[in-house]
């Protein structure tokens, strides 16, 4: 009995300590929490949406003017301006969100590692794909795989860079659709560039012929259509390279357009002026090859 009345005992002590300590944390909490917010007013709220008005008007002229004005300067200044978009776009985030935090929250050194530990878990468990695609966003800025108004390939998509925002990039397809890829998608899969912040990128024309062609004379026709063609940028130099497949040889015309977004015309240019050469010199196309011959 005695030793079960000490158990009791112990007990009831612990019970009531850990009852105080409840105690103390719920006394404690609303004060922090006073500590960590400030007590809103009309005045802060009206500030508040007013910068984030504000805000949202410098993003929105910001893309306007910085693609009108692209299309109107030279060409060779096009991509430095577009260039320009994402640093002036986290400029206006940054100013926007140091302005407005203050309104109601006291940043001082403890309530700063409170509130960014608090942050941090938030998004850990309910923002992590979100986080993870700003802060991919914010790397990309600094390694620069792609730049606007490079024309890319991530996965499937293909198109010119015309928008970088906080979460994702916009391609513009060949087809004239606008695809959204977040940021983090760009962790985990390849990017193709292919003019890599330059205007001209390289345009690939293959061609083949049946074996008894004359190719010296085929190779000499793709030369001629590239340095023809007045889409090509004679800067740059043009190779034709040969190779030999089972059922035809392969010819790879290699040049460079004056401008990327030129790309499917120039090809198309180039396919027309040989098709026409190969018909006036009678230059055989391979036959369709057999499934044994594949």
């Amino acid at each position: 009995m005695v030793r079960v009345g000490k158990i009791a005992i112990a007990t009831t002590i612990a019970t009531l300590t850990l009852a105080n300590l409840a105690n103390a944390q719920e006394t404690s909490a609303p004060a922090d929490s006073l500590d960590l917010f400030k007590q809103p007013n009309p005045l802060d709220i009206g500030k508040a949406c007013l910068a984030i008005l504000i805000a949202y008007g410098l993003l929105f002229l910001i893309r306007i003017s910085t693609n009108a004005l692209s299309e109107q300067v030279p060409r060779r200044f096009r991509l430095i301006i577009k260039q320009s978009v994402p640093f002036l776009k986290g400029i206006v985030l940054i100013f926007t969100i140091g302005y407005v935090l203050p309104l109601f929250l006291n940043l001082t050194g403890s309530n700063l590692i409170a509130l960014t530990g608090t942050i941090a878990v938030a998004l850990g468990f309910a923002f992590k794909d979100y986080a993870s695609s700003i802060i991919a966003g914010v790397v990309n800025l600094f390694e620069g795989p792609f730049r606007m108004g490079d024309r890319i390939q991530i996965g499937e998509h293909y198109g010119e860079v015309i928008d970088y925002g906080l979460r994702g990039l916009r391609l513009q397809t060949p087809d004239d659709n606008a695809v959204t890829i977040p940021h983090n998608t760009t962790w985990i899969n390849p990017i193709s560039n292919a003019n890599s912040g330059q205007l001209e990128a390289q345009v690939v024309t293959e061609f083949y012929f049946a074996h008894q062609a004359n190719t010296e004379l085929a190779v000499d026709i793709l030369y001629q259509a590239a340095y023809s063609s007045r889409f090509t940028q004679l800067k740059l130099p043009v190779m034709v390279v040969v190779s030999e497949e089972t059922w035809a040889t392969h010819l790879k015309l290699k040049s460079y357009p004056m401008d990327a977004r030129d790309e499917y015309i120039y090809k198309t240019d180039l396919i027309l002026r040989i098709k026409k050469a190969c018909a006036r010199h009678q230059l055989p196309y391979p036959r369709t090859p057999s499934e044994e011959e594949m």
